[in-house]
């Protein structure tokens, strides 16, 4: 993959439609935070709850992505399609 791959989300998204796993992460960590501070209510709580969802499948995401590459270079070959499991070789 060239130039374009490393511009892309883990689903070979552009990058404005994912948050970066960085932003991701510090995100989760601020979600986390919230809810264990106490104090929101139900519905709060709850969305609490499935943003930090959404944003650790983002962050499992990136990093399932950065394995394949990692292990397509090892491998010498070249990455998976994104999204895809790099098969056995």
């Amino acid at each position: 993959m060239g130039d374009a791959a490393a511009r892309t989300g883990p689903a070979g998204d552009p990058p404005g439609d994912a948050p970066g796993y960085e932003r991701a992460r510090a995100e989760l960590a601020e979600v986390v935070a919230r809810l264990e501070a106490g104090g929101l209510s139900l519905e709060e709580s709850l969305a609490l709850w499935e943003r930090g969802e959404r944003l650790a499948d983002a962050c499992q995401a990136w990093l399932d992505g950065a394995r394949q590459r990692l292990d397509a270079a090892l491998r010498g070959g070249e990455p998976a399609e994104p999204g895809r499991a790099a098969e056995p070789g």
